[in-house]
């Protein structure tokens, strides 16, 4: 079995995603085989494989950060909320069924769950000297301890040494840690091997009494105080994270509509660093005056988030600002919207029968007619006419689609791309649909604006409108996480004794 380190917050949203995914390089770039690991994972930010399976956006992109493949044994249990204390599982990589709360744990979690939580980790200690595990939310939810799979479980499994992480810029991060242990087992106490202080903004001399006083009641030490790093770019995980966002005054306004299931924002994070763009995710017809583009993004329950747009009065917004030739795009859920019709006879995405109107803005129709789920990598270029896709005819982009539902598209819209790749295969298959105008188009394709040629495109084109010019920035995505994960790194490097670490774990110094 690979050696096991595992690190766990006093709380959700404390900085353990990207810390391991720092851990992740570090030792990568020391020459050790590793791999991330996360047994269970709640989150509509997904990713798809090589192989087309489904994961967690935070494994994939530390498995980035390790300089690996990602693969479903990195996640094996991904849960999708689909509202109303429902989720659908996502088990080793594809669509498992939907559960409520109260199932999933008591009936799914630690029988046919866990076991297959055992197999990945199998697996992936087979081909990893060393697994940095990422844990979920606290070890210390007792009304769940015995049915946690996520955390000390996990760390027995694994055999693993735990780190526990509190966030220290939202205060109470001491009486976290504190707290947190003071709530452990005893035996799972005794797999804590110190704490680490994350978000830190001030000089660390003046923690130096806390930090004392946290190591006399607990016999642990903090083993390091990371900073606040200012403007990073990297994958967010869940929308709990839009609530941080910034907007910039950039002269190009773009709102996405912020569904309450919205799926996969992670789309749109290089239109957000585009220092041209003032993205804003918009849940009020208030929000969208004076834009100058409408993105729907995907979502986790189409049928209920359109139900939700016509509640607070947006569709009427969006339908007025197409009548002012306001260009408006749909991505997954937001492409079925966009349509005339949308059916779910099955009761499979909604949870009953339904037959409802969409939009209207495109030709097309979609009906969920089956449990699958489409998840593959694909290769595309565009085939649609406007202003837009018309200047980047032929040029390849990359994507990724995970949907339920088909759409049809009918005599007055045309496809928006021709897929040219799937897994890795070559075919010719068409996705999307874009209407007469060009100024309204829908797609399946997640992530097409992580390369530039649609984001500039789309950028300078609206940019244009204003009588503005832009200068196209030609970075990818992955360029940008270099930039903001090298920076997490040297802090790290600084801040934790990484070499005491690996003597934590039983990994030989030399390599």
């Amino acid at each position: 079995m690979a050696r096991a380190l595992m690190i766990q917050g006093t709380s959700s949203h404390s900085g353990k995603s990207v810390l391991v995914a720092a851990l992740c390089r570090i030792f990568s770039h020391k020459g050790f085989k590793v791999a991330p690991f996360k047994a269970q994972n709640m989150s509509l930010n997904s990713f798809v494989t090589d192989s087309g399976e489904e994961v967690a956006r935070a494994q994939a992109f530390q498995a980035f950060a390790a300089g690996i493949p990602v693969t479903a044994d990195m996640n094996p249990i991904l849960l999708k909320p689909r509202g109303d204390m429902t989720s659908q599982i996502v088990f080793h990589g594809r669509p498992y069924r939907d559960v409520s709360a109260r199932d999933y744990w008591q009936e799914f979690a630690s029988t046919q769950g866990f076991e297959g939580v055992k197999e990945s980790f199998k697996r992936l200690s087979g081909d990893y000297e060393l697994i940095i595990i990422e844990g979920a939310g606290s070890p210390a939810e007792i009304n769940l301890y015995d049915f946690d799979i996520a955390n000390m479980r996990m760390a027995d499994l694994a055999d693993a040494q735990v780190l526990l992480v509190a966030d220290i810029d939202r205060g109470g991060a001491f009486a976290s840690i504190i707290g947190t242990l003071t709530l452990l087992r005893p035996e799972h106490k005794a797999r804590v091997r110190g704490f680490i202080l994350n978000k830190f903004r001030g000089e660390t001399e003046l923690l130096k009494p806390g930090l004392e006083t946290v190591q006399k009641m607990t016999d642990l030490p903090v083993i390091g105080v990371l900073p606040y790093i200012e403007g990073m770019r990297l994958p967010n995980e869940d929308s709990v994270s839009l609530g941080n966002s910034k907007q910039k005054n950039g002269p190009v306004k773009i709102a996405v509509i912020r569904f309450p299931r919205i799926s996969n924002f992670t789309d749109f994070e290089p239109l957000q660093a585009h220092p041209m763009v003032n993205l804003l995710f918009a849940s009020s017809i208030e929000d969208l005056a004076d834009v100058d583009m409408v993105i729907l993004p995907g979502t986790k329950n189409t049928i209920r988030d359109l139900e939700w747009l016509r509640e607070n009065g947006i569709d009427s917004s969006i339908e007025h600002l197409h009548s002012h030739r306001i260009p408006i795009v749909g991505i997954c859920g937001g492409y079925q919207m966009l349509g005339r019709k949308i059916l779910d006879e099955k009761g499979i995405e909604s949870g009953s029968v339904e037959r409802v109107d969409g939009l209207g803005l495109l030709d097309v129709d979609t009906d969920f007619d089956s449990y699958e789920k489409v998840t593959e990598l694909v290769t595309a270029v565009p085939v649609g006419g406007g202003p837009i896709l018309e200047k980047i005819r032929d040029e390849q982009l990359s994507g990724y689609e995970i949907h339920m539902g088909k759409t049809r598209v009918g005599a007055q819209a045309k496809p928006t791309f021709r897929i040219i790749r799937r897994l890795g295969s070559i075919v010719s298959d068409v996705d999307g649909a874009v209407d007469e105008s060009g100024l309204v188009f829908g797609t399946y394709l997640h992530g097409i604006f992580d390369k530039p040629p649609l984001r500039e495109t789309l950028v300078a084109y609206l940019a244009s409108r204003k009588g503005l010019k832009t200068t196209p920035k030609r970075v990818s995505v992955e360029g940008e996480w270099n930039k903001s994960l090298e920076r997490v790194v040297s802090a790290v490097e600084r801040n934790l004794d990484v070499g005491s670490i690996i003597d934590l774990v039983g990994l030989k110094r030399s390599q």
